[in-house]
């Protein structure tokens, strides 16, 4: 089968919080993040072309460094200011296997030596795969996985200790979320799994997504519970919109899938000619 086949048809914050006023609502969302960054390196980075973040989480005192979600174009970057910032960077993951653009990892894993991860549900080649109630260590802090699978079904979120802050991937993104037609993807699987493992939250709890296409950087559980455009309708409601987004194939996705199967390595042949590779 093609890859078209699996188809059915420095951080800058905000809290976009209009039921608070303005002053109050940045007073919280600066206490939450301060708490949250105590005894914490972080740093949010941005590839323009698929509009991808990146995250870099590290321990101030062992230096021990996690890296969510790298872009091949951009891998460089990172292991740049990794270096700067006196860092080692133990290991880099992804939320799941994607298709809008090449991971980083294996990029990586020649610049700075660590390790790649994934979820054992991808399908993906990595060094380590992760299962739900897994967790990422790095010096006095760590990342808790959580399975979130629906847009896709190798899907997992990252929490930072405890619920201070969470790496939703493509399952929550800042008033919208992942499509769910292909990949394994799943409306109603999506559905229950953002509300149960990531509604489930602190409602202060910060969320980073994968993507923006509207210049926003974050949210928080409390708003995307409420104010979410399709996560906060009804179940059976959600459903119905997901089913009738008819979106365009993905520009990028004869490209990504292949190259993410195999953590990113380059030096495979023309994907046109190995599109029987995708996530199953």
């Amino acid at each position: 089968p093609t890859t078209k086949g699996i188809f059915r048809g420095r951080i800058s914050l905000r809290l976009h919080q209009p039921t608070l006023p303005r002053c109050v609502a940045r007073t919280q969302l600066r206490r939450t993040m301060a708490n949250a960054a105590d005894g914490l390196i972080f740093r949010q980075l941005f590839e323009r072309e698929s509009s991808t973040f990146t995250y870099l989480l590290a321990d101030p005192t062992t230096k021990e460094a996690v890296l969510i979600d790298p872009v091949v174009e951009t891998a460089e970057r990172d292991a740049l200011l990794i270096k700067e910032l006196g860092l080692k960077l133990t290991v880099a993951v992804n939320t799941h296997c994607h298709a809008d653009h090449v991971t980083g990892t294996g990029k990586l894993k020649e610049l700075t030596e660590c390790k790649s991860g994934i979820a054992k549900a991808a399908g993906a080649k990595a060094d380590v795969y992760y299962s739900h109630g897994d967790t990422i260590p790095f010096g006095s802090h760590s990342l808790e996985v959580r399975a979130t699978p629906g847009h896709t079904d190798g899907c997992i979120t990252f929490v930072l200790d405890g619920g201070t802050m969470c790496f939703t991937g493509d399952a929550v993104l800042i008033r919208g979320c992942g499509r769910t037609d292909f990949q394994g993807g799943n409306a109603g699987m999506l559905y229950d799994n953002v509300h149960a493992q990531i509604f489930s939250l602190p409602d202060n709890c910060v969320i980073f997504p994968a993507h923006d296409y509207k210049g926003m950087t974050s949210a928080t559980v409390g708003e995307e519970k409420t104010m979410n455009y399709r996560l906060s309708k009804p179940r059976e409601e959600f459903i119905q919109i997901m089913d009738n987004l008819n979106l365009p194939y993905p520009k990028q996705i004869d490209r990504a899938l292949p190259l993410n199967m195999v953590c990113g390595i380059q030096d495979m042949p023309d994907p046109a000619q190995d599109r029987d590779l995708a996530c199953p």
